[in-house]
C-alpha cells in the first residue's frame, strides 16, 4: 500500500487526469447531466431546495453534503445572500456558505440567479444604466437594436482576441463599463484582459481605477477559456466543484490525510490569515498536523492559536506553489507518522517513538517547530 505522501502525488501530479476519471464514472455523468439540465429552469430559493435530487447535487459540490438535511436554515442562507455584512451567511464562521450564497445569488439576481452571466446580461444591465445617465434614451429603436446584437453574438465569443476584432461587441462593452475613453487603445485593453483578476498583481488588479479591474471579472477570459461568455457560478463550475469534492472523497476512503492534502491544495491559494485556517476545521487540522501540535490545541483561545501559527509559517506561502508543495509534504509525512499506512512502518512506530496515542515524539516536535517554511 502508498504512504500518505505517494498517494496523494499520484493524484496531484496529474490532477485533470484525475478528474477526468472521476466525470466519467456513470453516476457521476448520470447526476451532472440531470443538474446541467435542470438547474437553469429554477427560478427561486423554494424551487431550487424543493428539488433534492438538484438540491444534494450543489451541496455535495460545496463540500455542505452534511447539512443537505437544513433545507429551511440553507433557505436562510439563500435568500439573505451576502451583500448586506450582517446577512446569515456571512455571520457564520464557515465560509462554504458564503461561497454557496454567491453562486446561487437569488438574493441579488431573482429569476435570473442560475442563468446570469455577467458578459451577457450583466454587460446590458450596464449599457443600459450608462445611457440612461447619459441623459435619457432618445433612441430606443437604435438601442434596442444594439443590445439585440450584443446578446445574440457575445455567447460565439471564445476568446480575447476574438472580443476584441468585433468591434461593435467591444465598443458595446466598453461603454457599458465606462471605458469609453479607452477603446482605441486596444493594446492595453488586451493586457487587462488576458491578466484577469486572479492575480493580485495582474495588469488590471495594479491599476488604481478599479474599473478595469470589473471589466476584467466581467469578461474574464484568463480564468473560463472560452467558456468566458457563457458561464455561471450555478451551471459548469458547480458541476467541476461536485467532481472534485467526489475525487476528495474517494481519496479519503482509503486515506484520510490524501482527502485533507487536497482539500487543503483546493483551498490554500485563497487564504488570506490564519483566522479563516481556524475557521474550516480541515483546514486547521492540517496545520496542526504539519506543525507536529496536538488536536487538543484546537480548544485554546483563537487568538493564541492564530499566534502559534503566525510564528511557524506565513499565509502568504500558501499562494506559491512550490511552498505550498513542500508544505503538503511535510502535512503527508507527519500523517503517515502518525496514522501509518503499513504494518512495517507501525512497528518503527512502536520501536523508535513513542506509543501511538501519544503521536509525535517530543524530540520531534520540537526539532520541526524550530523550522520555519
Amino acid at each position: 500500500m502508498l504512504n500518505t505522501y505517494s498517494s496523494y502525488q499520484l493524484i496531484a501530479r496529474d490532477l485533470n487526469k484525475a478528474l477526468d476519471r472521476v466525470e466519467s464514472r456513470p453516476m457521476v455523468e448520470r447526476e451532472t447531466e440531470y443538474y446541467l439540465k435542470n438547474i437553469t429552469k429554477v427560478k427561486s430559493v423554494d424551487e431550487f431546495v424543493k428539488n433534492d435530487r438538484l438540491f444534494r447535487y450543489a451541496m455535495k459540490a460545496f463540500g455542505l453534503q452534511d447539512m443537505a438535511y437544513a433545507k429551511a436554515f440553507m433557505a436562510k442562507v439563500l435568500r439573505e445572500g451576502v451583500t448586506d455584512p450582517d446577512s446569515f451567511a456571512n455571520k457564520l464562521s464557515d465560509k462554504r456558505y458564503v461561497e454557496f450564497a454567491k453562486s446561487f445569488n437569488f438574493a441579488d439576481l431573482g429569476a435570473r440567479a442560475t442563468v446570469y452571466n455577467k458578459a451577457q446580461q450583466g454587460a446590458v444591465d450596464k449599457y443600459l444604466a450608462a445611457v440612461k445617465l447619459g441623459g435619457g434614451d432618445p433612441n430606443a429603436a437604435a438601442v434596442q437594436q444594439e443590445v439585440k446584437y450584443y446578446l445574440d453574438n457575445i455567447v460565439k465569443v471564445k476568446s480575447a482576441k476574438e472580443f476584441m476584432a468585433d468591434t461593435r461587441l467591444y465598443t458595446f462593452a466598453m461603454k457599458a463599463y465606462g471605458l469609453e475613453s479607452s477603446i482605441p487603445n486596444k493594446e492595453m485593453m488586451e493586457k487587462v484582459l488576458v491578466g484577469g483578476v486572479r492575480d493580485p498583481k495582474s495588469f488590471a488588479n495594479q491599476m488604481a481605477d478599479k474599473r478595469y479591474a470589473a471589466f476584467a471579472a466581467a469578461f474574464n477570459f484568463e480564468a473560463y477559456g472560452a467558456d468566458a461568455t457563457t458561464t455561471n457560478p450555478a451551471q459548469k463550475p458547480a458541476t467541476e466543484k461536485f467532481v472534485r469534492q467526489t475525487l476528495e472523497e474517494d481519496a479519503g476512503q482509503t486515506n484520510e490525510g490524501v482527502r485533507l492534502a487536497l482539500y487543503f491544495q483546493r483551498k490554500a491559494p485563497s487564504l488570506t490569515n490564519f483566522y479563516e485556517v481556524l475557521a474550516d476545521k480541515a483546514l486547521a487540522k492540517v496545520v496542526r498536523t504539519a506543525l507536529g501540535l496536538p488536536d487538543s490545541l484546537a480548544s485554546a483561545d483563537v487568538d493564541l492559536q492564530v499566534k502559534h501559527f503566525e510564528q511557524r509559517l506565513k499565509v502568504t506561502d500558501f499562494s506559491d506553489p512550490k511552498k505550498l508543495g513542500d508544505f503538503l509534504k511535510r502535512f503527508t509525512s507527519m500523517w503517515e507518522i502518525a496514522n501509518p499506512t503499513s504494518p512495517v512502518q507501525q512497528s518503527a512506530g512502536i520501536l523508535f517513538g513513542r506509543p501511538a496515542s501519544y503521536g509525535v515524539s517530543t524530540d520531534l516536535i520540537f526539532a520541526m517547530q524550530k523550522l520555519r517554511f
